[in-house]
C-alpha cells in the first residue's frame, strides 16, 4: 500500500492477508483472493415471478385418499411436506370431495366448442369462388374493351387508306 492510504476491506486480502487467521475450512485467509470473496457473496438478483400451481381433480382425489389412509397426524404432515402442500389446502379439497365438486372438475371449463356447420364452410368456399370469378370477369371485360378500341383504330386506318 502507498503511504497515507487507508486499508480497505478487500485490500487486506489482496496484499497482506490476515496474519494467523484461519477460516472454518482450514484454509488460511492469506490464500483467499478478491475473486474468491466475490464468489462467496450470494446472488441477490430477484428470481422470476413464481408460477401458480394448478392441480387436476384426479391429483386432488388422490391426495385426499392418501390423507384418509393415514392413521396419525404425523403421517398426514409427512404427506403434505412430501407433496409441498398446506393443511388448509387439504381441508379445502376434502370439503370439495364431500360436496362432489371434485367430480365436476374433471370436465373442462368454459364454453362448449361449437361444431362447424358443413353448409357454412361450403358457403364460404362458394363466396371465395364468386370473388375469383368476378375478378376474372373484370379482367376479361378490360381485354374486350381494349380489343374493341384496337379494332376501331384499325378500321379507321383502313378507311383512311381506302380513301387515299
Amino acid at each position: 500500500m502507498r503511504n497515507g492510504e487507508k486499508k480497505g476491506f478487500r485490500d487486506g486480502f489482496e496484499e497482506e492477508g490476515m496474519e494467523g487467521a484461519r477460516r472454518a475450512t482450514g484454509i488460511p485467509s492469506s490464500s483467499l483472493t478478491v475473486s474468491r470473496v466475490v464468489n462467496l457473496v450470494p446472488d441477490v438478483e430477484v428470481p422470476q415471478k413464481a408460477v401458480r400451481r394448478k392441480f387436476t381433480a384426479e391429483y386432488k382425489r388422490f391426495i385426499v385418499r392418501e390423507a384418509e389412509a393415514c392413521r396419525e397426524s404425523k403421517q398426514i404432515s409427512a404427506l403434505l411436506r412430501r407433496e409441498g402442500l398446506y393443511y388448509s389446502t387439504l381441508v379445502t379439497w376434502r370439503n370439495q370431495a364431500e360436496s362432489g365438486e371434485l367430480e365436476g372438475l374433471s370436465k373442462k371449463r368454459g364454453p362448449v366448442a361449437k361444431k362447424p356447420d358443413p353448409s357454412a364452410r361450403r358457403i364460404i368456399e362458394q363466396e371465395k369462388e364468386i370473388q375469383k370469378l368476378k375478378s376474372k370477369l373484370r379482367k376479361t371485360e378490360l381485354i374486350i374493351e381494349a380489343q374493341k378500341k384496337i379494332a376501331e383504330i384499325l378500321r379507321l386506318d383502313r378507311e383512311e387508306e381506302s380513301l387515299s
